[in-house]
């Protein structure tokens, strides 16, 4: 699945961000929208972690959607 895709059925995948990052809140999840930039620099603020790790986090995410 391509990020695109992820976007556009953002509602029934939050739940699945949620369980792979649960310090992400349900306000999070709604602000970020399925857009990729917000969901890495949210893993980025709530975990402490560099933008690096976060983007492969997402990658990682994005290869378990399919």
């Amino acid at each position: 699945m391509n990020w695109d895709q992820i976007k556009g059925n953002w509602t029934q995948i939050k739940g699945k961000a949620q369980q792979q990052w649960g310090e992400l809140t349900n306000d999070d999840l709604d602000i970020i929208e399925g857009k990729r930039e917000e969901l890495v620099g949210r893993i980025q603020e709530r975990y402490g972690i560099a933008k690096e790790e976060a983007e492969k986090q997402v990658d990682d995410f994005t290869k378990k959607c399919e």
